[in-house]
Protein backbone atom coordinates (compact mmCIF):
# COMPACT_ATOMS: atom_id res chain seq x y z
CA UNK A 1 0.00 0.00 0.00
CA UNK A 2 1.43 3.29 -0.52
CA UNK A 3 0.90 5.95 2.39
CA UNK A 4 2.35 9.38 2.55
CA UNK A 5 2.42 11.60 5.76
CA UNK A 6 4.75 13.80 7.45
CA UNK A 7 5.08 15.87 11.13
CA UNK A 8 2.27 18.21 12.13
CA UNK A 9 3.41 21.63 11.16
CA UNK A 10 4.53 19.76 7.33
CA UNK A 11 8.22 20.56 7.56
CA UNK A 12 8.87 17.00 7.03
CA UNK A 13 7.23 14.67 4.72
CA UNK A 14 7.51 11.04 3.25
CA UNK A 15 6.29 8.44 1.05
CA UNK A 16 6.25 4.22 1.47
CA UNK A 17 5.31 1.89 0.47
CA UNK A 18 3.61 -0.54 3.64
CA UNK A 19 2.09 -3.70 3.80
CA UNK A 20 -0.71 -2.74 6.26
CA UNK A 21 -0.72 -6.34 7.85
CA UNK A 22 2.50 -5.10 9.62
CA UNK A 23 0.97 -2.39 12.34
CA UNK A 24 1.32 -2.68 15.31
CA UNK A 25 1.11 -1.28 19.06
CA UNK A 26 3.52 -1.10 21.49
CA UNK A 27 3.22 -0.83 25.50
CA UNK A 28 6.44 -0.34 26.66
CA UNK A 29 7.68 2.53 28.24
CA UNK A 30 10.03 4.17 25.90
CA UNK A 31 6.95 4.28 23.83
CA UNK A 32 4.91 5.67 26.72
CA UNK A 33 7.35 8.67 27.47
CA UNK A 34 8.46 9.46 23.78
CA UNK A 35 4.64 10.10 23.04
CA UNK A 36 3.25 11.47 26.63
CA UNK A 37 0.63 8.80 25.85
CA UNK A 38 -0.08 4.83 27.20
CA UNK A 39 1.02 2.88 23.92
CA UNK A 40 2.71 4.27 20.43
CA UNK A 41 1.50 2.62 17.27
CA UNK A 42 3.74 1.79 14.35
CA UNK A 43 3.84 0.59 11.01
CA UNK A 44 7.13 -1.57 9.61
CA UNK A 45 8.69 -1.27 6.34
CA UNK A 46 11.95 -2.15 4.43
CA UNK A 47 14.24 0.89 4.71
CA UNK A 48 14.67 1.40 0.93
CA UNK A 49 10.82 1.39 1.03
CA UNK A 50 10.40 4.90 2.87
CA UNK A 51 11.60 8.43 0.68
CA UNK A 52 11.91 11.60 2.06
CA UNK A 53 9.95 14.29 0.02
CA UNK A 54 10.64 17.46 2.42
CA UNK A 55 13.32 18.45 4.87
CA UNK A 56 14.89 15.87 6.86
CA UNK A 57 14.04 14.90 10.20
CA UNK A 58 16.81 15.28 13.26
CA UNK A 59 17.89 12.07 15.18
CA UNK A 60 17.97 10.93 18.60
CA UNK A 61 19.74 7.97 19.84
CA UNK A 62 18.26 6.04 22.05
CA UNK A 63 20.47 3.44 24.02
CA UNK A 64 18.02 0.92 25.82
CA UNK A 65 19.40 -0.72 28.95
CA UNK A 66 20.61 -3.95 27.26
CA UNK A 67 22.63 -1.72 25.43
CA UNK A 68 20.94 -1.64 21.95
CA UNK A 69 20.33 1.72 20.01
CA UNK A 70 17.14 2.80 19.16
CA UNK A 71 17.06 5.81 16.14
CA UNK A 72 14.07 8.27 16.76
CA UNK A 73 13.61 10.64 14.03
CA UNK A 74 11.51 12.87 14.60
CA UNK A 75 10.21 16.76 13.25
CA UNK A 76 13.26 19.77 14.61
CA UNK A 77 10.17 22.24 14.09
CA UNK A 78 7.39 20.67 15.86
CA UNK A 79 8.40 17.84 17.97
CA UNK A 80 6.17 14.83 15.65
CA UNK A 81 7.97 11.59 15.95
CA UNK A 82 8.02 9.64 12.66
CA UNK A 83 10.30 7.29 12.22
CA UNK A 84 12.21 4.51 14.28
CA UNK A 85 15.19 2.26 13.19
CA UNK A 86 18.00 0.46 14.95
CA UNK A 87 21.95 -0.03 14.28
CA UNK A 88 23.14 -2.63 11.59
CA UNK A 89 20.96 -5.85 10.65
CA UNK A 90 18.21 -3.61 11.98
CA UNK A 91 18.61 -0.60 9.92
CA UNK A 92 16.83 -2.30 7.30
CA UNK A 93 13.74 -2.31 8.94
CA UNK A 94 12.17 1.64 9.83
CA UNK A 95 8.88 1.58 12.23
CA UNK A 96 6.72 4.55 10.62
CA UNK A 97 4.66 6.52 13.14
CA UNK A 98 1.21 5.99 13.07
CA UNK A 99 -0.26 9.14 13.83
CA UNK A 100 2.49 10.59 10.75
CA UNK A 101 0.57 8.38 8.45
CA UNK A 102 -1.81 10.45 6.05
CA UNK A 103 -3.53 7.18 5.76
CA UNK A 104 -3.65 6.26 9.15
CA UNK A 105 -7.23 5.12 9.71
CA UNK A 106 -6.97 2.12 7.05
CA UNK A 107 -4.69 1.12 9.25
CA UNK A 108 -5.45 -1.33 11.96
CA UNK A 109 -3.32 -2.67 14.58
CA UNK A 110 -2.69 -6.75 13.85
CA UNK A 111 -0.58 -6.90 17.09
CA UNK A 112 0.70 -6.00 20.55
CA UNK A 113 3.79 -5.68 21.89
CA UNK A 114 5.40 -5.25 25.50
CA UNK A 115 2.26 -6.07 26.83
CA UNK A 116 3.44 -6.57 29.96
CA UNK A 117 4.55 -2.93 30.20
CA UNK A 118 0.78 -2.09 29.11
CA UNK A 119 -1.41 0.67 31.61
CA UNK A 120 -3.78 -1.63 33.81
CA UNK A 121 -6.60 0.72 32.46
CA UNK A 122 -6.23 0.20 28.77
CA UNK A 123 -8.92 -2.31 28.92
CA UNK A 124 -11.59 0.03 30.35
CA UNK A 125 -11.01 2.73 27.42
CA UNK A 126 -13.83 1.36 24.77
CA UNK A 127 -16.26 2.03 28.07
CA UNK A 128 -15.03 5.32 28.72
CA UNK A 129 -17.77 8.37 28.01
CA UNK A 130 -16.98 10.36 24.70
CA UNK A 131 -17.84 13.45 22.77
CA UNK A 132 -17.03 13.97 18.93
CA UNK A 133 -14.82 17.01 18.50
CA UNK A 134 -12.96 19.20 16.21
CA UNK A 135 -10.02 18.66 14.74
Amino acid sequence: MHIDGGCHCGHVRYEAEIDPEDVSICHCTDCQSLTGSAFRVTVETAADNVRLTAAPPKLYVKTAANGRKRQQYFCGECGSPLFTTGDGEAAAFWGIRWGSIRQRADLVPRRQIWCRSAVPWIADVPGLPGVAGDD
